[in-house]
């Protein structure tokens, strides 16, 4: 696939986070439990992955494949999204679905720009750059401005 279909799937899949974290805090808000909204979209997304696996299902990992993944990986992915998500369900009712999707991606950018530079997580080294530390400036201005009632 290209770049410029690369970047259009990127582009729906923050739409697609947008729509969800809205739904679901509005579940989170009519269950009075975001971690209860949390538990429920997790256990469909379970269901709905299950799917899509069983649909393009080709081959299972060997055993020595599934040894050689380290033992943090089977879990720590799966605590920080309930808990960042469970935080947006939270967040979303009380800040509004553009304040705290603006500032949530903030950190992401930050925390993506930090961890390429030193190359944490296992990804690629990226370098900070004076264009990234000016597209960070930037978002920060934007979310300001975003932000200003």
């Amino acid at each position: 696939m290209n770049n410029s279909g690369l970047i259009i799937f990127a582009f729906i899949g923050g739409v697609f986070l947008a729509m969800q974290g809205g739904l679901n805090a509005q579940l989170g808000v009519l269950l009075r439990n975001p971690l209860l909204a949390s538990l429920v979209a997790f256990f469909c997304s379970t269901v709905f992955a299950l799917v899509f696996v069983l649909l393009n299902f080709k081959s299972l990992p060997t055993i020595s494949q599934i040894k050689e993944i380290p033992f943090y990986l089977w879990f720590t992915g799966g605590f920080f999204s309930v808990f960042g998500i469970s935080l947006y369900y939270y967040t979303i009712p009380k800040l509004g679905i553009s304040t705290m999707i603006s500032i949530g991606l903030c950190g992401q950018l930050i925390f993506a720009v930090i961890a390429g530079n030193y190359g944490w997580l296992n990804s690629p080294l990226e370098p900070i750059t004076l264009k990234k530390t000016i597209g960070i400036s930037s978002m920060i201005l934007g979310i300001i401005l975003i932000n200003i009632k």
